[in-house]
């Protein structure tokens, strides 16, 4: 069993330029990796593959049924109530490796992004589809549940799509990896960590193909240039003009050069090199170098003025029948603090709450784990109406967080992790006294992530990050908020 596309192209409404064009390729049974920048066309190729978008052209084939968990799960599985009413042995041990609960269906809207994510993976699987895509299946889960979802999807024997910038869910999971970039796709053989290399090598030696052709244009042009004034000079030296109408001798030798072709070798030979330098030329153009953003963000911002933003007295927040426990809080104007803790365990309750409790005048930059349907279009209309000098540097700091800024302009569709990318590229524009990023990575690609680490590192600010990844929170905090259970179900927040 295989599901093959061919010949794929699709361009998004209003959008200039098609975002996959001739995509032609064939998913085996067993788990692909699709990767690629935030922005590239994963998601949109796998809606296809499921047939939820056709394409402008191509085929999908052959007809098989399919299921598509999407990278937000906050609404509800379409059949929710039917799983958590099954009974049947597959559901009982999806509900075992996924560690669900029995009432988690019954009250989805309470529930972490995380527990949100291992529900719609269990529906997914509970209907046995042919096609299994997995859009980010690994965003907003703790390292406990990562592990289940692993250990869970290796269990599927269809045809598994993964989108992901997981490298240990790609590794464990992927005997092959999907490549997008540029409207384009390469399929190379391995695990992430194996293709990846592959990969790296590939672009190393088509920088080194660029530039000893972009060496080879210049020498040749050069000498293109001399062959063409050579010729010049021969085509003056073949002329009749000045000479006399009497003077035989003289014209007879100009006429006898060009009968015996003497002069015409630097006209050819111009004509040799011009027609190198239009081989070199294609060959220059055919070499393709995926485009990179290395450089660092520049943030025009400062520490606040107050030498303390916010004070939090004790309280106790309720997570459905659980309480936690918040002892005194704190932030300074520089304090850059972690708040970690397992699904479920009330971080984006607490930063709700304290972002609630934020005093007036307090300049904050908060991008929620997942932006609404409101706050995205307000992105877009904010985007729309700066001026031209922020706009421009808007779209400077999105390139640099490692995207295509003219697709921001290019209609109304923008990826969640490019959604991200200008949320914060617009809040810095305010200079933000304090950020706070709920799950800041998820939906981010590796190099996005990568760039984003270092702005967030030299932010001057106060910051405020929840996160499950560690590196990131190595990184850029040197305070730990950490929420832990105390084994009889009771939850507190501690400073470390």
């Amino acid at each position: 069993m295989q599901l093959n596309l061919s010949n794929i192209a699709y361009c998004y409404p209003q959008a200039t330029e098609p975002i996959l064009r001739g995509i032609t390729v064939t998913f085996p049974q067993g788990w692909t990796g699709v990767v690629g920048d935030n922005g590239c066309g994963k998601t949109t190729l796998a809606r296809i593959a499921c047939g939820i978008v056709a394409p402008d052209t191509g085929a999908v084939g052959p007809a098989l049924v399919s299921a598509y968990c999407a990278q937000d799960a906050t609404n509800p599985p379409h059949n929710l109530q039917d799983f958590a009413l099954a009974y049947d042995g597959l559901a009982m041990r999806l509900q075992q490796a996924l560690a669900l609960e029995d009432d988690w269906p019954w009250r989805y809207s309470t529930l972490s992004g995380g527990q949100q994510k291992r529900l719609q993976i269990a529906c997914a699987l509970w209907t046995e589809p042919d096609v299994l895509v997995m859009d980010e299946p690994t965003n907003h889960v703790d390292a406990t549940t990562r592990e289940e979802i692993i250990h869970a999807l290796a269990s599927f024997d269809g045809i598994g799509i993964l989108i992901s910038h997981d490298r240990a869910l790609l590794d464990g999971l992927c005997d092959q990896c999907l490549f997008m970039g540029n409207g384009s796709v390469t399929m190379r053989p391995g695990s992430y960590s194996q293709a990846s290399g592959q990969a790296t090598l590939e672009r190393e030696s088509a920088v080194r193909s660029r530039e000893e052709a972009r060496r080879e244009k210049t020498r040749i042009e050069r000498e293109a240039q001399r062959r063409r004034e050579a010729a010049d000079r021969k085509e003056g030296q073949r002329s009749l003009r000045g000479i006399g109408k009497h003077d035989g001798d003289a014209r007879h030798k100009k006429r006898l050069a060009i009968v015996h072709g003497t002069d015409g070798i630097a006209t050819k030979q111009a004509g040799i090199m011009q027609s190198r330098l239009g081989r070199v030329t294609e060959k220059l153009n055919q070499v393709r170098v995926e485009k990179r953003y290395d450089a660092d963000i520049w943030l025009e911002a400062e520490p606040s003025r107050r030498p303390v933003l916010i004070r939090l007295e004790p309280t106790q927040l309720l997570l459905g029948e659980r309480r936690l426990s918040v002892p005194h809080l704190y932030i300074s104007r520089n304090d850059h603090i972690g708040l970690v803790g397992d699904n479920g365990f009330g971080k984006t309750t607490l930063v709700k709450h304290l972002v609630a409790c934020m005093p007036a005048g307090v300049r904050v930059l908060y991008i929620p784990q997942e932006p609404s349907e409101k706050q995205q279009r307000a992105a877009r209309r904010s985007l729309r109406d700066l001026d031209s000098v922020a706009r421009g540097r808007v779209l400077s700091i999105v390139a640099q967080l490692n995207s295509e800024p003219e697709r921001l302009l290019e209609g109304d569709v923008i990826s969640p992790g490019e959604m991200r990318k200008l949320m914060l590229a617009l809040g810095i524009l305010d200079s933000p006294e304090l950020i706070i990023m709920d799950e800041p990575t998820n939906h981010l690609d590796l190099g996005s992530t990568e760039a984003l680490e270092r702005v967030l590192a030299a932010y001057p600010g106060a910051l405020l990050l929840v996160s499950h990844d560690a590196a990131l929170l190595g990184a850029t905090t040197n305070i730990a908020w950490r929420i832990r259970e105390d084994g009889l179900g009771n939850l507190a927040l501690t400073v470390e």
